[in-house]
């Protein structure tokens, strides 16, 4: 039986009594964590098991039933229609806050921001919804939202058993195109159901699991899980869209491969990075970056970019991120004396072109 299909179980407050944890700084914006995952690969049960668990941690639990035949736009703009909000409202014995949102999204975080001096976090799961881009850009930039929330990371959860089954059969019949989406967008994958992979074989097939993860998403954290019973400070406060990441981003960077040459054009979904030296010129980037993202000017379909820039006349490493079109750049730590100042791009996305990507990039260079 899938565990999907199954709402998560919520406790009466008058069951249990529990100590009440210390108030989270009223003053700091709540983080949310997106969580997707194709069908019947956990994604309940992990809510299931954070609305369960005695974390300590006081986390709201959004229950997305927009649908894909509603979409997201209309979803977002919704407003004052008369339509109820919320369906319903459910405060559990550890803390936690669950709800059902059929509408508007940004009221019912508005809602739960108020009730801040309560909440650690917000999780909201995308049912129904293959691409997060939408959402991501909404809880990312929205004017309205910044103060009061921020997005912390998208975490995806696929199934150990069924994956590789799945993504063989993209590569046949392009079938699936929602697992590939939604690792493509993930900060964190949670890779779920290794308990169903023989003992004999957990060893080799996981490793293999995961280079093709990293093959579609080089700069994804993966992390096993049965009945996805995950450490919690592993998923949450990931800081994954704050400029204040820049130790962690350099770390994927470091780990992130190079393509070999005979790879240079992928039409399936990939990742590819390019490395390079010498100071560039911020205009020059950011036109650079709206040519690649907003004109489409080398047909790529580029989901995500990351990376760290040494901007010419600058004593601080620069992070640029994007999300579909929506993307910033903006300046973090110093360069450490002894640090090479190289720029670092991670790219993924369909339709990936490494000698497009260099040889663009270049003209943003500084070489003096």
């Amino acid at each position: 039986m899938e565990e999907d299909d199954n709402p998560p179980i919520a406790i009466p407050m008058d069951e249990v009594s529990l100590e009440v944890p210390t108030e989270p700084d009223a003053g700091a914006p709540v983080g949310v964590t997106v969580i997707t995952g194709y069908l019947g690969a956990g994604k309940s049960t992990l809510v299931n098991y954070i609305l369960n668990a005695q974390h300590g941690k006081r986390i709201a639990v959004i229950l997305n039933e927009f649908g894909e035949e509603i979409g997201v736009e209309r979803a977002m703009i919704n407003e004052g229609q008369g339509s109820a909000l919320v369906e319903e409202w459910v405060e559990l014995a550890n803390g936690c806050v669950c709800c059902t949102v059929k509408h508007s999204l940004v009221q019912a975080l508005e809602q739960l921001v108020q009730r801040k001096e309560r909440l650690d976090h917000i999780l909201l799961e995308t049912t129904g919804l293959a691409d997060p881009a939408p959402l991501v850009s909404i809880l990312w930039l929205d004017d309205q939202l910044e103060s009061a929330i921020k997005l912390d990371s998208i975490v995806t959860v696929v199934d150990a058993k069924n994956l590789e089954l799945q993504i063989s059969k993209h590569a046949d019949s392009g079938s699936f195109p929602e697992t590939f989406i939604q690792i493509a967008f993930a900060d964190i994958v949670i890779l779920n159901k290794i308990d169903l992979i023989s003992e004999e074989k957990e060893a080799t097939q996981v490793e293999n699991l995961k280079r093709k993860i990293h093959g579609i998403n080089s700069l994804a954290v993966v992390i096993c899980t049965t009945r996805c019973q995950v450490d919690l400070n592993k998923i949450l406060n990931r800081e994954s869209y704050s400029g204040e990441s820049n130790n962690r981003w350099e770390e994927l960077m470091e780990e992130s491969k190079l393509l070999p040459s005979s790879s240079r054009h992928d039409s399936g979904v990939s990742t590819l990075s390019i490395h390079r030296p010498y100071p560039v010129d911020l205009d020059k980037v950011n036109g650079w970056l709206e040519d690649l993202l907003w004109e489409k000017r080398y047909s790529m379909d580029i989901y995500r970019c990351k990376g760290v820039l040494n901007v010419h006349n600058s004593n601080r490493i620069h992070t640029i991120q994007a999300v579909r079109e929506v993307y910033e750049v903006v300046p973090g730590r110093e360069w450490h004396e002894a640090e090479e100042r190289i720029n670092k791009l991670v790219f993924i996305g369909r339709d990936l072109d490494l000698k497009s990507l260099e040889d663009s990039f270049r003209g943003c260079l500084t070489i003096t």
